[in-house]
């Protein structure tokens, strides 16, 4: 191939990308009934998505035109299981789904982004920036004791396309104070996921799992999710509580 027409190649890829993220860039008539007065700042995260995490290989090119449904309105209605007021840390935090959406939407929420990755923290710690959010990046792994005894007592773990159940509830448990919850972005086969993995994630500390569908009444597909509760006894390994 000559170097013009590899020029040209990348100059198409460029216009064709740069046209996705304009057509995608006005969020669907359900996101103003999430976000409310707070839309603005949903669609700051969109062109962030759009440019930043593309460009750190965080969201697929692909996934332009369903960054709204799929990524950012599909992770912040699961702000109905959540409590006024509660303490958040998401798991594995990636491009920031869904604790991102969740602080959007929800600016009484505490939130930290945990996440072990230098690249995706990084972009986080821009992110959150950029938007304003009061929201910590920490960078490391949930099995850490360092991280276990910073981030223990929290109310709600959450994540997203993180692991399966029965890992998921051994990194999860010990940041979750006793009574609290794990709220779990899953997909079709939660049901099927949960029955593989109740008596692993109940020998974690986490029991009553079971389904949610959050954002019914508002989006066409619900995003699914499972839920445990925190036993009072259960885990191996305890936090020293909230940190403020």
């Amino acid at each position: 191939m000559k170097v013009s027409d590899q020029r040209d190649d990348d100059r198409n890829d460029t216009d064709s990308k740069d046209d996705a993220i304009e057509m995608s860039a006005t969020p669907p008539a359900t996101a103003a009934g999430v976000f409310g007065d707070r839309l603005e700042l949903a669609q700051a995260y969109h062109r962030i998505l759009a440019t930043d995490g593309i460009d750190h290989g965080l969201i697929g090119p692909r996934e332009i035109p369903r960054l709204w449904d799929r990524h950012i309105l599909n992770c912040a209605v699961i702000e109905e299981q959540i409590g006024q007021g509660e303490a958040v840390v998401d798991i594995g935090s990636g491009a920031g789904l869904p604790g991102i959406p969740l602080a959007i939407v929800r600016p009484d929420l505490e939130v930290v982004l945990l996440e072990p990755l230098l690249r995706r923290s990084t972009f986080l710690e821009r992110a959150v920036d950029e938007l304003g959010l009061p929201v910590r990046v920490v960078r490391g792994r949930a099995e850490e004791r360092v991280v276990r005894d910073e981030l223990g007592g929290r109310d709600v773990a959450t994540s997203r396309a993180v692991a399966p159940l029965e890992r998921l509830s051994k990194w999860s448990a010990p940041l979750i104070r006793p009574g609290g919850r794990l709220v779990a972005i899953k997909g079709a086969s939660a049901a099927d996921e949960i029955e593989r993995d109740a008596a692993a994630v109940g020998r974690a500390g986490i029991g009553g799992l079971h389904v949610e569908l959050c954002g019914e009444a508002i989006l066409p597909s619900p995003t699914t999710v499972v839920v445990g509760v925190r036993s009072e006894r259960g885990g191996r390994e305890r936090g020293r509580g909230r940190k403020r």
